[in-house]
């Protein structure tokens, strides 16, 4: 079992056409993610690595039966594309586009939890579940099956935690790059109570960063939790009222402070790492 993503993914690639469309497909394709189609408007009819590419979304779901569509196409054309891929009633959206204007952003959550559909992001690297399936950008080889599930602010943290974890010799059920920005549309909330419900998910890694209140309402949740949770908080040497690469990312009037996430998983019961690195010899520590 994973979440998310599994061997069920039926997928779709908007902007299947451009650059990353074609490296990444090739990428999600290799990863044994069942890719069905893809959609660039005037380009139906085309294929790219053998997928099929359909002018619109509503003719490639009503034709391929997907659940899930992940974006790549530019910020200009993110909300268009998130609103066709939403309206043909798929299930999961996954955004990698960053740089979407915020109220553009704004509307797609908004209409999302009205649709009832789970968006991952936007600006996000995606989510991978180990043998399974990968919808996003990702790097392939860092993983390997297992049971710790992680879910992060950072994509590049999110590479080095996998990676470490790897290397120490355990795997992940599941990974989600939550998105950096300060619009996303699922939370650090959301993703522990998915893992918790998660049979293949023993252990759960939190990645977090200043800016924003996602890691102290997080903490509040996994007071309750039983799965032992790992944390690591990006930032911690950040000077006040200045964004630090994420836009999401920015500590102001002493709200969203390193110290401040840290203290709260850990009184929540989680253990912190100082450093990324660490994670993976806490969890051996302590499981």
């Amino acid at each position: 079992m994973a979440i998310l993503v599994d061997q069920n993914t039926r997928l779709i690639i908007q902007g299947i056409t451009g650059h990353q469309g074609i490296f990444h497909a090739k990428a999600m394709l290799d990863f044994s993610t069942n890719v069905v189609g893809g959609v660039t408007p005037g380009k139906g009819g085309e294929n790219v690595h053998g997928i099929p590419v359909f002018n619109s979304m509503e003719e490639a779901v009503e034709q391929t039966h997907a659940n899930t569509s992940i974006i790549l196409v530019p910020a200009r054309f993110a909300k268009d594309a998130a609103f066709e891929a939403m309206d043909s009633n798929i299930k999961i959206l996954v955004i990698i586009t960053e740089h979407i204007p915020f109220h553009d952003a704004l509307d797609i959550i908004t209409y999302a939890k009205f649709k009832k559909i789970r968006v991952i992001g936007p600006n996000c690297p995606g989510v991978v579940s180990p043998g399974k399936a990968k919808v996003g950008i990702m790097p392939s080889k860092i993983f390997r099956e297992g049971n710790v599930g992680i879910v992060s602010r950072s994509g590049t943290l999110t590479y080095e935690i996998v990676n470490a974890i790897t290397e120490h010799g355990l795997g992940q059920s599941t990974c989600i790059g939550l998105g950096g920005d300060p619009i996303i549309g699922t939370s650090f909330v959301d993703a522990l109570q998915m893992f918790d419900g998660d049979d293949d998910t023993k252990e759960i890694v939190l990645v977090g960063e200043i800016g924003g209140s996602a890691e102290e309402e997080a903490a509040e949740y996994i007071k309750e939790m039983n799965k032992p949770v790992f944390a690591y908080i990006a930032g911690q040497t950040a000077p006040p009222g200045k964004r630090m690469g994420h836009a999401g990312a920015i500590v102001s009037r002493g709200k969203g402070t390193a110290q401040s996430k840290i203290e709260a998983l850990r009184k929540a019961g989680a253990d912190v790492a100082k450093v990324p690195e660490d994670i993976p010899k806490l969890i051996t520590e302590k499981c």
